[in-house]
């Protein structure tokens, strides 16, 4: 059996998403490749959830230290531990510090969207979400990580290209420890 983190990042030019945590849930979810398994990482406030899909692109390692993380859009909630071919539409470009006086570090957050899922179909690049719902992701992902104790800022927001050139950036060599 592959491991999750093992997964291959691309096929037939789809983007491998890895769900750790499905939308409307206030659990976050986390997989440990140690362990084979995900494990409850926190939990939002009251009243908060995941306004997506969450999850992580296999065989990259972003400058946090682990995956880059994803935003999947689609219809309907996966299971934990689904794999989603996904279209990279684009990347919020951000920073964030875990604690006060220590260095930001970037965290970006790509969006993406489930080849299957039909209402999103014609969501090829950022600009073709509606600003609103780019305006309530990038709130949640500020608000999320303002309950948890660090700061978070949206840098910038950049499309498709920007989101595959992040992933091959971060793409780990085969047979290097991720």
């Amino acid at each position: 059996m592959t491991p999750l983190d093992q997964i291959a990042t691309f096929s037939e030019g789809l983007a491998m998403i890895v769900i750790e945590t499905p939308k409307n849930t206030p659990n976050k979810l986390k997989f440990e490749p140690e362990l084979g398994a995900f494990i409850l990482s926190k939990v939002l406030p009251v009243g908060s959830v995941f306004p997506f899909d969450f999850g992580f692109v296999p065989g990259t390692l972003a400058e946090d230290g682990d995956p880059l993380d994803a935003l999947v859009l689609m219809d309907a909630p996966v299971y934990p531990g689904c794999i989603v071919p996904s279209r990279m539409v684009g990347v919020l470009v951000c920073e964030q510090r875990k604690k006060p006086g220590k260095k930001a570090e970037r965290n970006d957050r790509l969006i993406a969207v489930a080849d299957a899922a039909k209402p999103y179909a014609e969501v090829r690049t950022i600009r073709d979400i509606s600003p609103s719902l780019l305006e309530a992701i990038e709130a949640f992902f500020i608000d999320y990580n303002r309950a948890a104790g660090h700061e978070f800022r949206v840098l910038r927001r950049s499309g498709s290209g920007a989101a595959r050139r992040a992933i091959a950036r971060a793409v780990v060599p085969a047979g290097a420890p991720a």
